[in-house]
């Protein structure tokens, strides 16, 4: 019986497995060992040049500004999005009637494609010419046309960046929130009305909030992962016949160019995608520890 169990186990556990050590472990430990030789146009060099590739790369001014790019996108994309999913959840979370309509209405976004709602955005909404839908908006107003994604001052193409993303995952993170707020016990809200606690702000801020925030430490945390991996919307909507234009490029995207454009020096993408993985396992650990993630007793 025991082997039984054990064949059994295998034969379901057995190919993810395989597929997993295969399409990532292995890429990721080669990519690893990739950074400290000198790769060009091949992923099996032999000329060992140890940290060279890490202090080329952290000296290197583009991949500092895309790290830049970074931090304003997700300095602007995490708190927006996590009040607009909030916002969202607390509505749907009151209706009485047809929740699951909204619910599902609200997080249908959320099953879409990066790059095909980046590719309605730029050939429909935002495509820079008269006919174009914000245009056409505008021009009810007596408004010119905008060249959206071209116009650098004032840099209009972050509007179509962060806007997409919002319509994107917001709907995801709702959901999240509506698990949260129904698993509030209603005696809370209850007793505090009777203490003659008034419904809105009040209750929202010393109940709703505080028994939301583990969901909201876990929202945070993958928004700024999300946000680390910005990629699709980006080259998506910026790139062209003629490349990506040098400005609002995140690391995905000059790590993308470095690596497979024309020098293809992998070398240099692998160990900037080291650097940015550290970046990332250390930003996550750092503020899951400010925010005592996983923790039950908050003075602990």
């Amino acid at each position: 019986m025991r082997r039984r169990r054990a064949l059994w186990f295998w034969v379901f556990v057995g190919p993810f497995a395989a597929g997993l050590t295969l399409f990532t472990y292995v890429p990721l430990l080669w990519s690893v060992g990739l950074s400290f030789f000198d790769a060009h146009n091949t992923v099996t060099p032999t000329h060992f040049v140890g940290l060279d590739n890490y202090t080329a790369m952290l000296r290197d001014g583009a991949f500092v500004g895309s790290l830049k790019t970074f931090l304003l996108f997700t300095a602007f994309i995490v708190p927006v999005t996590y009040l607009l999913s909030l916002s969202l959840a607390l509505m749907v979370n009151r209706v009485r009637w047809a929740r699951a309509f909204f619910r599902s209405v609200f997080f249908l976004p959320a099953a879409c494609s990066y790059v095909v709602a980046a590719l309605v955005w730029k050939m429909s909404i935002f495509n820079g010419v008269r006919f174009g839908l914000a245009n056409t908006v505008l021009g009810w107003f007596g408004g010119d046309p905008v060249a959206w994604l071209s116009t650098t001052d004032p840099p209009w193409y972050w509007l179509v960046i962060v806007s997409v993303r919002l319509w994107l995952q917001a709907g995801f993170y709702m959901i999240l929130f509506l698990a949260g707020l129904q698993r509030i016990d209603p005696v809370l809200y209850e007793a505090a009305a009777v203490d003659g606690a008034r419904p809105g702000w009040t209750v929202l801020r010393h109940i709703t909030l505080p028994q939301l925030r583990a969901t909201s430490v876990a929202v945070v945390l993958l928004l700024v992962i999300n946000a680390f991996q910005a990629f699709d919307e980006f080259y998506n909507l910026l790139s062209d016949a003629r490349g990506y234009p040098p400005y609002a490029r995140p690391p995905l995207v000059y790590l993308y160019y470095t690596a497979l454009g024309q020098g293809q020096n992998l070398g240099l993408g692998s160990a900037g995608a080291v650097i940015l993985a550290l970046i990332v396992a250390v930003v996550t650990v750092g503020q899951a520890r400010w925010l005592k993630l996983g923790r039950t007793d908050p003075d602990g």
